[in-house]
């Protein structure tokens, strides 16, 4: 009885010790997009980085992925990663609230996405752990 109740204790300590491990999940945004002919590559990680500039104060960081070996190799994916759901839908509302003022950042750097890349084709999200 005594190795019971101690295996018992010694899985309840362990259950919440790790319990903040599997509560943590990571949020990825992932976009699929493609250069316009008259943006080149160097360009376009301009442009990323200054929103990594914008996005720092929202605690969303993008990089790009690009393929070597896949059926679209001219796709670039950006993953953008923020440490959870709440602060990528914080990040989303100022990203989106900022395109009203055509003067914002926000807006400033849409713009140059536009005309760098060809319409968005396919986002998704996703919790790592």
């Amino acid at each position: 009885m005594k190795k019971l109740f101690a295996l018992t204790a010694v899985l309840t300590v362990l259950m919440t010790l790790m319990a903040p491990m599997t509560a943590r999940a990571d949020h990825l945004d992932v976009i699929y997009t493609e250069l316009q002919e008259d943006c080149s590559f160097p360009e376009y990680l301009a442009i990323v980085g200054d929103f990594n500039k914008w996005g720092a104060d929202y605690g969303y960081q993008t990089e790009i992925a690009v393929p070597i070996q896949s059926a679209e190799l001219g796709t670039m994916i950006w993953v953008g990663r923020s440490k959870n759901a709440e602060t990528f839908g914080k990040a989303w509302d100022a990203w989106r609230d900022g395109q009203m003022d055509p003067a914002s950042v926000p807006a400033q750097l849409q713009a140059r996405f536009n005309e760098c890349t060809e319409p968005l084709t396919i986002r998704k999200g996703y919790d790592t752990y």
